[in-house]
């Protein structure tokens, strides 16, 4: 497998991005989240995600420039129209002004509609943590999950992030999608050439769906579903997956006025493709409003050292909390380089080819 250094990767996102009209400084912001993604080994988000914006801009259903409009602005509080820009822009600015507010008033939160996606939920989390503040973010997507008992494709991956300041030398974050598996890793799946294991995803007779690529074209044609966290059946804890993924989709639409379920489509009455009108929202808390950061840290180090600590499964020699993975794999990474599968290659190498691009040579 090709893996080619970080600052590559970087300058080759930042020509695409600028190529097909991203400012010079939106364009920055969205190769900082993509990077991010990278370095800590969430392949599915990364450059592994470059042509999805590349086509979706070239097709005219995301701007590349972005335009914000404040449609409420009280206090602690903010409600935002994206204008369907670039999603990694939005989400950074919005999880800014959050944390501007929590800075003032101990708490900020700032919901998001007519966004697009916006790449890994920890960026904006960790955002927060280096102010020494906790960070949410929440976003919908479009429709790919079921509910429980039921096959037809309704809420998005539709992922929670939290993310708490440690003495760890990492901040503790959870993101993950309200499903099995997100959508971006079957995507990765495809490109791997590799099957989806059996318990992620059904067709519309409830059972198993395993063959990626043609699970992706049903996620599109909504004959497919993934399953929420749980499975298919409340014995193994379906409803929560599924509940929790609800919540996520009143988060982003109802407090916003956005978009939601069927409506995040990305096609129009006609069928045609149209923008995919997501919802987000953040949240930041300040520490200091309820306790000093060092007192925080504390515990909250305290709490990550008894888990990694505890008695071990026979076999196993590790206990990891969410966020150490990533920090890990960002040191691996940033010595060894991204890795490049052959199917990631070639679409980096359509768009060099469309853009009369020459910054990596494949041969």
């Amino acid at each position: 497998m090709l893996k080619l250094p970080v600052a590559k990767i970087h300058e080759f996102m930042l020509a695409v991005l600028q190529e097909i009209g991203v400012p010079a400084e939106d364009a920055e912001v969205c190769a900082e989240v993509l990077i991010a993604s990278d370095l800590s080994g969430i392949q599915s988000h990364g450059i592994g995600r470059l042509k999805m914006y590349y086509d979706r801009i070239r097709a005219g259903i995301q701007n590349p420039i972005t335009k914000i409009d404040v449609i409420r602005d009280n206090m602690a509080t903010a409600v935002w129209d994206g204008n369907h820009g670039m999603g990694q822009v939005i989400g950074k600015r919005a999880m800014q002004t959050a944390i501007d507010k929590a800075a003032k008033y101990g708490l900020g939160a700032v919901s998001v509609r007519n966004s697009t996606h916006y790449g890994i939920c920890g960026f904006y989390a960790d955002m927060a943590t280096r102010q020494n503040m906790i960070g949410l973010t929440f976003t919908n997507a479009r429709p790919s999950v079921c509910p429980t008992n039921g096959v037809q494709p309704l809420l998005g991956t539709n992922p929670i992030c939290f993310g708490a300041p440690t003495s760890l030398g990492y901040p503790f974050i959870y993101d993950a999608a309200t499903s099995i598996s997100q959508r971006g890793k079957i995507e990765q799946l495809g490109r791997e050439q590799k099957e989806t294991p059996a318990g992620w995803a059904i067709d519309l007779e409830g059972k198993p769906h395993t063959q990626t690529n043609q699970l992706l074209q049903d996620l599109v044609k909504q004959t497919a579903s993934l399953l929420p966290i749980g499975g298919s059946d409340e014995m193994t804890g379906s409803h929560k997956g599924y509940g929790l993924s609800t919540m996520v989709e009143i988060l982003c639409a109802a407090l916003c006025g956005g978009s939601f379920m069927n409506m995040l489509l990305g096609r129009d009455a006609d069928g045609k493709p149209a923008p995919y009108a997501l919802g987000h929202f953040f949240m930041a808390i300040n520490i200091e409003f309820f306790t000093d950061i060092e007192s925080f840290k504390k515990v909250s180090t305290a709490i990550c050292q008894e888990l990694q600590n505890s008695r071990k499964i026979p076999g196993k020699d590790r206990i990891y909390v969410a966020g150490e993975k990533e920090y890990l794999m960002q040191q691996k990474v940033k010595a060894e380089g991204v890795p490049i599968i052959p199917n990631l290659q070639k679409a980096i190498q359509t768009m060099q080819d469309e853009l009369g691009l020459n910054l990596i040579d494949f041969s």
